[in-house]
């Protein structure tokens, strides 16, 4: 609609506003009309309209097959759509129009917004569909006047309201109350929904806001929130539930030269919607706490190894400790992360970050090694999250270990530098250290060191991915292990 309105209109943002407005609602108008609806905007140099957004009905057979947005009709073919805009009036025609053998009932609604008629619905009945009417398509129709009237002088669609998901349609339930809240009109659909809250009688003819306290055991009193939906008196959305159902209820007031008439009360029962989302709060908030425990029961399997590792004297024994403790430490992360989240999914640059700080501190005695993440991870399945943790916990405490030695009669130093892309469902890594390089013919599938071939191992086995060993490919000295891995989207 809006680039039918700027190609060919002179209609300026307030009024593209107001009609987006009007679009954003009218599913509802077509559906108590039975009808087509087509908006029809004003040609600029006034030779006619063009058609700017199209709506089918749910309730009834449509009048047109084919979409018609964009398409042109001049001045004097269609007279009822002069005659609206230009009167600014509603306009009937006596007879059908036919249209591919279908007889086709047409009305037109001027769209006002202030003193200006800025566009006109197009209100179109397949009458292939109509029989006598039964006491829901009367009140269905005579809704759905009461809303062209009050599209024509400007009153609906009312402001400020945020249409949700949940939000009723016409045949969700549907119940129409008077001036003074008494309920004229309730559909099947809307009795039942209050049938399934505990109402034992008949809707029409009570008072809803009363009938409705009764059911919420609030003792015959609302709230003003409540009361101002119940009764039809505020433009509001409201969700009501007691022990057997949850309603989600929206009011749209009826007006009529200036005085409030009545409502439309549009309802849904959304008790199963609303039993699923509390389920999966129950499972979120479950697996959270399952991903707490696991990581303290690691944190405190590590304290135990660095227990045992103070009560060895041999030095490969407390080396093999202090690596299952890293190792142990590196999955802890993942999952004090995921205990941390609504879902399965983590954030895999802070675990990057923390894994990389973890390695640095352990290696402060012996080597002062900085660590630094270049790019990003991005959020990873933590199925994914947890073997690469290890993978890289295990490919910069080797180069803790084997990169770097003493330089200018100094501690031993260096920098370890993860460089993270991520594209097309691939994730490119590379790790790259600036110490002294691999040594002469290194093979990694021939090395004995256990860290590679875990890595190999998780890379390959799990992750499906590759790994490859190198000098640094920007020409500087040290070290570039790459892993390209598959990754979700």
């Amino acid at each position: 609609m809006t680039d039918v309105a700027r190609n060919h209109t002179t209609l300026d943002q307030a009024d593209l506003d107001r009609l987006q407005l009007l679009v954003s609602d009218w599913q509802m108008l077509a559906d108590l009309s039975f009808a087509d609806l087509v908006l029809w905007l004003p040609d600029t140099e006034g030779l006619g309209f063009w058609a700017g957004a199209q709506m089918r009905p749910t309730t009834g057979p449509t009048a047109y097959l084919d979409d018609i947005v964009g398409s042109f009709i001049p001045r004097g073919r269609r007279h009822l759509l002069d005659q609206a805009y230009d009167g600014g009036r509603i306009c009937r025609e006596g007879d059908p129009e036919w249209r591919d053998d279908v007889p086709v009932r047409v009305e037109t609604i001027p769209v006002r917004r202030g003193s200006r008629v800025i566009a006109v619905i197009a209100r179109n009945t397949n009458l292939l569909g109509v029989r006598t009417p039964s006491r829901l398509e009367i009140a269905y129709l005579q809704s759905a006047t009461d809303l062209a009237r009050m599209i024509t002088d400007g009153i609906f669609p009312y402001g400020g309201e945020r249409l949700l998901s949940t939000t009723p349609r016409v045949g969700d339930g549907c119940i129409r109350v008077d001036r003074h809240g008494m309920v004229t009109f309730a559909s099947p659909n809307a009795l039942s929904a209050y049938r399934r809250m505990g109402l034992v009688t008949d809707l029409v003819g009570s008072r809803l806001k009363d009938i409705t306290a009764e059911l919420l055991h609030s003792g015959h009193k609302v709230d003003d929130v409540l009361a101002s939906v119940v009764t039809g008196r505020a433009a509001k959305e409201i969700e009501i539930e007691n022990a057997d159902a949850t309603l989600f209820l929206r009011a749209i007031p009826l007006r009529s030269d200036g005085q409030h008439v009545g409502a439309l009360i549009l309802l849904r029962d959304v008790t199963e919607l609303r039993s699923r989302e509390r389920e999966l709060v129950t499972k979120e908030a479950t697996i959270r706490e399952i991903h707490h425990r696991v990581k303290n029961n690691l944190q405190t399997v590590a304290a135990l190894l660095r227990m045992q590792a103070r009560r060895i004297t041999v030095p490969e024994g407390q080396d093999a400790l202090a690596e299952a403790v890293r190792r142990v430490g590196s999955i802890a992360i993942v999952h004090e992360t995921l205990s941390e989240s609504f879902d399965e999914h983590v954030d895999f640059d802070d675990v990057a970050d923390r894994v990389g700080a973890m390695v640095a501190d352990v290696s402060t005695v012996a080597t002062a090694v900085e660590t630094r993440r270049t790019g990003s991870f991005g959020v990873l399945d933590s199925e994914v999250a947890t073997p690469l943790a290890m993978v890289l916990t295990e490919l910069m405490q080797n180069s803790v270990e084997h990169a770097f030695g003493a330089r200018d009669g100094g501690a031993a130093s260096g920098t370890i530098e993860l460089v993270a892309e991520r594209a097309l469902g691939r994730l490119h890594i590379d790790v790259l250290d600036d110490g002294k390089g691999l040594p002469t013919n290194f093979d990694s599938e021939l090395s004995g060191n256990l860290g590679l071939s875990i890595v190999r191992t998780l890379v390959i086995g799990e992750l499906d991915g590759t790994l490859e060993f190198g000098s640094r490919h920007d020409g500087k000295p040290g070290t570039q292990i790459t892993l390209d891995i598959p990754v979700s989207e």
